[in-house]
């Protein structure tokens, strides 16, 4: 199989509102952690921002920030075209969605959100936990020291099962991030994301140690 390789160069991050905005945006991750605290209503809320390394980073990194004393830790994260969200027993979408559009609405990529509420006895309703929990988690990302991304390519490459660990070398050298990984009767396929000035060693690396046997292309976007 020849090697091949269609590719755009994507921005690690994206729009505020749509997949193909993001695509065309050069937005920020955190140069460090940021906090910032809202008190409403006698309810206590929490905000813990976080650069991510994975989407999987984003998962520990919630781990930790659980307080046993707390009532609620709801949380966002953005990698990316990769995004998750919790509400954490609030009502539905009244937590998790506000994190995540503080994200892409404050121009941030690669970072995840835990904001952590203490009940203080009086409920705020759906639009008030909303405006809480989406409020807190914008003002701390406002509030926090901003690091531009560079800019990544996202490709799909394919091989045979015999080349999975030549693809996997050359994948760690040139410092891609593996998305996604499956498997069929034809052999892997792999989702992986790296920086776009990376991308043509890693074409040539992966030709020349299969003996052209691997396919890159880039994915249609979502």
């Amino acid at each position: 199989m020849l090697c091949q390789l269609a590719t755009a160069v994507r921005m690690a991050a994206a729009t505020r509102n749509t997949a193909s905005h993001r695509m065309a945006a050069m937005l920020d991750t955190l140069a460090a952690d940021a906090y910032h605290s809202l008190d409403i209503k006698h309810s206590r809320f929490l905000a813990h921002a976080a650069a991510l390394d994975t989407p999987t980073h984003a998962l520990e990194i919630v781990q930790r920030a659980a307080v046993p004393d707390a009532t609620h830790h709801c949380w966002a994260y953005r990698f990316g075209q990769d995004y998750r969200s919790s509400d954490d027993g609030e009502p539905s979408g009244t937590a998790g969605r506000p994190i995540l559009a503080a994200i892409d609405g404050q121009g941030f990529d690669r970072v995840v959100v835990v904001v952590t509420r203490w009940y203080g006895g009086i409920k705020l309703g759906a639009g008030g936990l909303m405006r809480a929990y989406g409020g807190t988690a914008a003002e701390c990302l406002r509030l926090a020291t901003r690091q531009p991304l560079i800019a990544l390519s996202l490709v799909q490459v394919q091989c045979r099962f015999d080349d999975l660990g030549l693809v996997h070398a050359a994948l760690a050298a040139f410092h891609a991030d593996r998305l996604d990984e499956h498997f069929d009767a034809n052999g892997a396929a792999l989702r992986v994301q790296l920086p776009a000035d990376q991308l043509a060693g890693l074409k040539t690396r992966l030709c020349d140690a299969t003996g052209n046997r691997v396919h890159l292309s880039t994915p249609e976007a979502a």
